[in-house]
């Protein structure tokens, strides 16, 4: 499966009616702290905003709304996924990607089948308080050699000028979140990001 090489993640749809327009085809939404009515109201209008523009809408966590709400993707980070029906998902036919940080959870999640995997931080981020130092770029070329044909995800730290070492080092797909939500002007850096993924 060929997934887009460019994936933002961002906290509310708001970002999404703003930036698929621009091109983007892979996006997450990955929103914490809200009432579930908030949440299908906005995890609605993401899907019909990714089906409008053609683009893959990933959610982040929620795979019940995910299946309630006929989603295509759902990720679930390692805690997640300690909670998560994996054979529901699955039998509701959604794909599913997962985040990894050391073999030990890697070998979880080839277990699941995943559709992509995941590796982070590559460097660090100010997303959020990790217990995982920054992995490094050459740690993808491992990954990689691990995960075979799925596609690997690089995040964590993750800019348009560090995108290409990624790619070259085994990465198919790079995310970014806080080079896109905190940049000065975040439309022009997607539109630099989609140049560099091309």
């Amino acid at each position: 499966m060929t997934l887009p090489r460019f994936y933002p993640i961002f906290d509310d749809v708001s970002w999404l009616r703003r930036m698929l327009p621009l091109g983007v085809k892979l996006v997450q939404l990955r929103i914490k702290d809200q009432p579930e009515d908030a949440l299908r109201v906005q995890l609605s209008e993401a899907r019909d905003l990714c089906t409008d523009h053609g683009a893959v809408l990933v959610v982040n966590d929620h795979w019940q709304l995910a299946i309630e709400l006929g989603c295509d993707w759902v990720h679930l980070g390692q805690e997640d996924l300690d909670e998560a029906d994996v054979p529901a998902i699955r039998a509701a036919g959604l794909k599913l990607g997962l985040s990894t940080h050391d073999k030990a959870e890697l070998a979880r999640a080839l277990a699941l089948k995943p559709d992509y995997v995941a590796l982070g931080p590559i460097y660090p981020t100010i997303l959020k308080k990790m217990k995982w130092h920054q992995q490094g770029i050459e740690k993808l070329s491992v990954w990689k050699a691990l995960v075979g044909d799925i596609p690997l995800v690089a995040i964590g730290g993750m800019s348009t000028e560090r995108a290409g070492g990624a790619f070259e080092s085994g990465a198919n797909v790079v995310s970014a979140v806080t080079d896109i939500t905190l940049h000065d002007d975040p439309e022009g850096r997607v539109k630099a990001w989609l140049e560099v993924c091309g």
